[in-house]
């Protein structure tokens, strides 16, 4: 810094008091980002206020105009001038800042929005007449009298007008206008019993809706599981595990996604804390930490999960935006959420997600030529169906013939005097006994298999198609997972230990971990001062730098609060063990190979995606099959 841009001149500062136009905007700067956060503020006071029914309208991305309207309790007329000061609030009384149960609790965002913007409010409580006041640039106009059924309108025009400068750093009206439907859809989430509408009045009038969820109805589970197929879509409330787990005080419920279910970026997830929703690092991580095992690192899980305790448990007041928390005991709430998930993930077996199929499907369908053409059949019944599959099956082979349809002579065979021309081998299909009880198993019975990777099998409503090598691979996975849970990770002793010197907060943060990382077989010490030595490391890594693992692990530490590097780079050999372990693509199967391999997959969990996240099998249904025919 040079000398001549020093911020403090060299004649005695003075200390003064702001006005209290300045004290608004400076907590407008903390609590108003952006036009979405205003609409936050809005819909959390109409949440807090009892609201069933919540309706936002937007103009220009948020930047003319806000109105949130609620069926809410509403606000006395005497009472309206209070609600524009700042630290007044009906939520809470002071006493207690750990006892929240509400959204908001600080008493800042109407003064703040009325400091920078122009503000009007327009109330009726129950039995009293309507009122309305307004606030522009921090200025209050006298309450008036108004007309309104019920609830509350508060309408913010012209956001930033009074600090031209912040206008300067908004976004394109279609960038706030996606921030605004990001968090309509999070409170919506959050509050499945009460109706959300969200419209885009920038042209006048009643505009567009760009988002509407009705308020649901039924038990918890119902209504959650309604509101986010609604918002998240069909194929994730079809794909997602329901969550129901406790812990000392500390409830955890909410839908997560099948692991061949993943996204691309972690956009899909979202948490929330006494259903105020957070951006936290350590619930973050701690979902990462429970599909560790299934996604590759570029792969992220789908989720929605609410995590309910007592307030006391928990500080809210330690983010400006309030989308972070702190935990009084952020271990029981990391590990309730690996635990349920990973408990959840494990019951689900060898299920994979239906996106599969539907992708399967659609590859099959052709491209449409015009009209689609209905082909009226009468579908046969189930007696005239098995007795047919009975006259086409394959007759018992004779001694002399070799097995497989490739091989068996027929209207294939080459003509008298023809050269012999050896086609490679493809599909072959092998005689099963007791078709029928096999075909009940959830995976069905093998019928064949084809290209020697693929096997093709029969259920009671359609068929799977599995991909050997890739089922066999999770299947050696597992099992040498357990052994290494059973037996431990085997550590090799350094003959000389190396040291490596680190920060005091490192080494302190790193030595917090001795006991975790000795359980994957890395052992370290304290070495004096700030350093560690590092006694051994796990067997099966081999020769390791251990300087740079130390480095790694501290890295992931202080960016996720947690490290699963040493476990990470354990269970990859795992991976690659259990691959080289595998059936491999080309081998050809007996038909009692395949159903072995069938009912274990049935028997694992996890077995319906590989190593990396992708699924070992897809199933269709016959019903799909069939409209793929044009059948009715």
């Amino acid at each position: 810094m040079l000398v001549e841009d020093r911020k403090i001149s060299e004649n005695q500062p003075v200390i003064r008091q702001l006005d209290e136009g300045a004290i608004n905007r400076i907590a407008a700067g903390e609590v108003v980002e952006r036009p979405a956060s205003a609409v936050k503020e809005l819909v959390e006071n109409a949440v807090d206020a009892g609201a069933t029914r919540v309706e936002i309208a937007v103009a220009a991305g948020g930047k003319t105009l806000i109105r949130v309207t609620d069926n809410g309790c509403g606000i006395s007329a005497e009472q309206l001038p209070l609600a524009l000061s700042r630290h007044a609030t009906s939520k809470i009384d002071g006493s207690d800042l750990l006892d929240i149960h509400t959204f908001g609790f600080r008493g800042e965002a109407l003064p703040s929005l009325g400091a920078v913007g122009r503000l009007s409010i327009t109330s009726r409580m129950k039995g009293q007449d309507a009122a309305s006041i307004s606030v522009a640039g921090g200025e209050i106009s006298p309450v008036k009298p108004a007309a309104l059924g019920k609830g509350t309108i508060v309408e913010l025009r012209d956001l930033f007008y009074a600090t031209p400068a912040r206008l300067k750093f908004m976004r394109s009206d279609r960038a706030e206008s996606q921030a605004i439907n990001d968090v309509v859809k999070r409170l919506a989430m959050a509050e499945p019993f009460v109706g959300f509408t969200l419209r885009d009045v920038t042209g006048g009038g009643d505009g567009r809706v760009t988002f509407r969820a009705d308020a649901e109805s039924g038990d918890l589970f119902d209504a959650l599981h309604g509101r986010l197929a609604r918002i998240l879509g069909a194929e994730f409330a079809e794909n997602a595990l329901r969550i129901d787990a406790d812990r000392e005080g500390v409830k955890l419920i909410g839908y997560a996604a099948l692991p061949t279910y993943s996204r691309g970026s972690s956009t899909a997830q979202y948490l929330f804390v006494n259903g105020r929703p957070v951006k936290d690092k350590l619930l973050m991580g701690a979902l990462r930490a429970a599909y560790f095992d299934f996604l590759s690192r570029d792969r992220h899980p789908a989720a929605a999960l609410f995590i309910d305790c007592d307030p006391q448990l928990v500080d809210v007041n330690v983010h400006p935006a309030k989308s972070e928390v702190r935990f009084r005991d952020p271990g029981l709430a990391r590990g309730l959420i690996v635990s349920a998930l990973r408990h959840a993930l494990a019951e689900a077996g060898h299920r994979a997600s239906t996106t599969v199929a539907n992708a399967t499907l659609g590859a099959m369908r052709p491209e449409p030529s015009g009209p689609a053409r209905v082909y009226q059949m009468d579908r046969p019944s189930l007696g005239a169906r098995v007795a047919s599959y009975q006259a086409q099956s394959p007759q018992p082979l004779s001694p002399y013939q070799a097995p497989g349809l490739a091989e068996s002579p027929g209207a294939w065979d080459n003509a008298p005097g023809a050269p012999l021309v050896e086609a490679p081998v493809s599909g072959r299909v092998d005689d099963i006994e007791a078709p029928a009880e096999l075909a009940q198993n959830p995976l069905g019975a093998a019928r064949g298999q084809v290209h020697e990777n693929y096997i093709i099998a029969q259920t009671a409503d359609g068929m799977v198609i599995v991909d050997q090598h890739a089922a066999h691979e999770r299947l050696v996975y597992e099992k040498l997972k357990r052994q290494m849970a059973e037996n431990g990770v085997a550590a090799q002793a350094l003959l000389i230990p190396d040291i490596v010197e680190l920060s005091a907060g490192d080494c302190q943060r790193l030595l917090a971990q001795a006991e975790a990382l000795s359980g994957m077989g890395l052992t370290i010490e304290p070495f004096g001062g700030d350093a560690i030595a590092v006694r051994e490391t796990p067997a099966i890594l081999g020769e390791v730098n251990a300087r740079s693992m130390i480095l790694d692990v501290l890295d992931e530490l202080d960016d996720q609060g947690e490290s699963m590097l040493v476990q990470a780079k354990i269970e990859a050999i795992l991976s690659r063990v259990a691959c080289h372990g595998s059936i491999r693509s080309g081998r050809r199967m007996r038909a009692e190979e395949m159903n072995a391999l069938l009912r274990e997959m049935e028997a694992t969990p996890h077995s319906g995606q590989c190593n990396h996240g992708r699924p070992t099998y897809v199933e269709l249904k016959l019903a799909d099959i069939e409209r793929l025919f044009g059948r009715t």
